[in-house]
């Protein structure tokens, strides 16, 4: 069931211990479902319990530990030899007397890791104040340092079997977003158009079906537009309501993000005018990308681009992605912002989202993208402009 060859998990490993070598770092403890997949094929929804990875520097094989009945899922998805799958009981899960990281830590103890440098991902959504309290307690002479998103910046250049999935759930974000397209009618309920994007989602196309994605369908409408986050409720779509449309593709954990906006009825000029300005701020900056050129630069372009027209963002326009587990589909890595250093290289992926939100609305349009050897490649198809549906007379009673 392994997604990629053995020879491209190894290499994998092998990067990551070169930065924990760099670093000073002997252990590395992997508690990002994502970085765990990364590492070893793990896929399973079990990340609402504690789970980890153990990288060790001298040894060929990271280490997988989780609960007792997720252990047969980690032989299934990963490539660990089965010597390297540990588990614990499950009188570890949500117990007040004891914590799975306090089995992590005798595991290490008993393989001979219980001193040293140990690095953890102190930032993750998954590694708690908890498991860093009883790390601590149960490796008393450990050396303890924050390897927040060291993993995460190896996974920043994608290979070319990553990109291929990649184009696969953009594939299928493309059917995604027009089955919602048609869905949105007014007298529609929000969630029954949710419902058809579920769908659309796992369907995915008839040459491969898709995956659950990092991030549920973000779907305001009406003044619900003017914040992005909001998801939908059970209201009935009505005349001149703006629909705002963040969805996304997915495809064996790898992500297609795509925003567009669109309007029932006539828009208004205010929202027109919204529209040309992100839409040629979008078409500059993705200009300007190639290799060699840094974060900054590309929103310095964006920013260019938009000031005549009076608008201001006061967010970053971007991000990189892919690889990920809910609550999100960024690799909390490289942004496009003021500031951003990254310098961009071949097989980088990015989601381009420079969305401009007002007082009671907002526009949200996007492109996912990979920097190629001389610019940039969209990975979605579809139609960047301000989406127009004019009511059927019949749907209004005349």
């Amino acid at each position: 069931m392994l997604n990629f060859e053995v020879s491209e998990y190894q290499t994998r490993l092998e990067n990551v211990k070169k930065r924990m070598n760099d670093q000073g770092i002997s252990v590395l403890l992997v508690t990002d479902p994502a970085n765990m997949n990364y590492l070893t094929g793990y896929d399973g929804w079990s990340f609402y319990v504690h789970q980890l990875v153990i990288v060790l520097i001298d040894r060929e094989q990271p280490v997988w530990i989780g609960r007792g009945q997720d252990a047969n899922g980690a032989k299934v998805t990963t490539w660990l030899d089965s010597d390297n799958i540990r588990a614990y009981t499950d009188d570890y899960v949500h117990s007040t007397v004891k914590h799975p990281m306090d089995y992590a830590a005798n595991v290490l103890m008993e393989m001979g890791y219980a001193e040293g440098s140990v690095g953890v991902e102190m930032d993750t959504y998954y590694f708690t104040a908890k498991c860093f309290e009883s790390l601590k307690k149960g490796l008393p002479k450990a050396a303890f340092r924050d390897a927040n998103l060291l993993v995460n910046w190896v996974r920043i250049v994608k290979s070319d079997r990553e990109i291929t999935y990649m184009k696969r759930a953009a594939r299928i974000v493309e059917n995604v977003m027009q089955t919602a397209m048609d869905a949105v009618q007014v007298g529609v309920r929000e969630c029954d158009v949710a419902a058809k994007v579920y769908y659309a989602q796992m369907t995915g196309t008839e040459e491969f079906g898709g995956d659950y994605p990092a991030i549920v369908p973000l779907m305001p409408s009406g003044e619900r537009t003017s914040t992005p986050h909001l998801t939908w409720s059970d209201r009935r779509y009505e005349e001149g309501d703006l629909v705002i449309l963040e969805l996304a593709g997915c495809y064996k954990r790898y992500h297609a993000p795509l925003a567009r906006t669109m309007i029932l009825g006539e828009p208004p000029q205010k929202v027109k005018d919204l529209s040309s300005v992100v839409i040629e701020g979008i078409q500059a900056a993705l200009d300007f990308v190639k290799p060699g050129v840094c974060g900054e630069e590309i929103e310095e372009v964006w920013k260019k681009t938009i000031e005549k027209s009076g608008f201001i963002k006061d967010s970053r326009i971007g991000y990189s992605m892919g690889l990920n587990y809910p609550p999100d589909w960024g690799e909390h890595t490289a942004s496009l912002r003021p500031g951003e250093k990254t310098i961009l290289q071949p097989n980088m992926t990015f989601h381009l989202i420079p969305g401009i939100w007002q007082d009671d609305y907002g526009v949200e349009i996007s492109e996912p993208f990979r920097v190629t050897e001389k610019g940039c490649e969209l990975f979605a198809d579809f139609s960047r402009q301000l989406f127009i549906k004019h009511t059927p007379l019949r749907q209004v009673g005349i």
